[in-house]
């Protein structure tokens, strides 16, 4: 989807959760590629923009499920957090028709490797991918999280969609080696040590969504408590004195504050 430099580009992610072996709550994500040029060499969520061929797919409610209300605002962008996830990760949000389950990791590994090259190079939609495996995208498991906007004034900017899901069972992700360059299940906490500690590169955003999650004991509870939360809108507002940079952002938005002072990745 092209627009006009400086407009913010609209965008999903997604954080796929699962419970650990130490009973915290894990979740997926991924290093991008240092040559990429946006947050390159990160620790981010799978995800990326919205695509023509994601609304093109709002005309076909047989490819997807359980989306009503107020949650039609947002699916060119579930169906955009799914279809990235899928691409970036391998982990397909699907059902076979009539099925109530999610399909297994075999099906869904054995559908990556016929389709997923393909689609990354665009040689295939996602919706055929859908419709001739006769699946329907599990949109109603996506939880609204949060809705970031990167700031005006910048070249490069993303209207994104947070979304919470629980992994499938089984699917354990597996990076593409292009875009992103490892991928990994940690805990929050583990995520931000490794942010403060330097192994990480850490996106502001991406840091107070991991703070926010790790107040959740498990999955259960951080599915339940975003269900039952408003997602309220941040366009974070840049001021500098001198080398130092603060990020201002809703107080409402739950973040816990809403003056921070910039130190990471944009």
């Amino acid at each position: 989807m092209s627009t006009e430099p400086g407009v913010a580009r609209p965008a999903s992610t997604i954080l796929l959760l699962r419970q650990g072996m130490t009973d915290a709550v894990e979740v997926f994500m991924m290093v991008r590629h240092y040559q990429i040029e946006f947050a390159s060499g990160a620790l981010v969520f799978p995800g990326g923009s919205v695509d023509p061929g994601d609304q093109d797919i709002i005309g076909r409610p047989e490819l997807y499920a359980g989306v009503v209300g107020d949650d039609a605002a947002t699916l060119d962008f579930r169906i955009a957090a799914i279809r990235e996830t899928f691409e970036e990760s391998r982990i397909l949000l699907a059902r076979s028709r009539g099925s109530s389950e999610l399909i297994d990791a075999s099906r869904a590994g054995a559908i990556a490797d016929a389709h997923r090259d393909a689609l990354n190079e665009g040689k295939v939609r996602f919706a055929d991918i859908i419709a001739d495996n006769d699946l329907v995208l599990a949109l109603d498991l996506l939880v609204p999280y949060a809705h970031w906007i990167t700031p005006e004034g910048m070249k490069k900017r993303f209207d994104t969609w947070f979304f919470l899901a629980e992994a499938p069972p089984e699917q354990v992700g597996l990076h593409d080696g292009k875009e992103s360059t490892d991928s990994i299940w940690l805990s929050p906490r583990e995520a931000l040590e490794g942010g403060a500690s330097g192994r990480f590169t850490l996106p502001f955003p991406t840091t107070r969504n991991l703070i926010k999650l790790g107040k959740q004991p498990d999955v259960a509870a951080a599915l339940h408590d975003a269900r039952g939360s408003a997602v309220v809108t941040v366009m974070p507002v840049v001021t500098k004195d001198g080398d130092k940079r603060t990020l201002r952002i809703p107080l409402e938005a739950g973040y816990d504050g809403d003056v921070f002072e910039m130190t990471g990745a944009p």
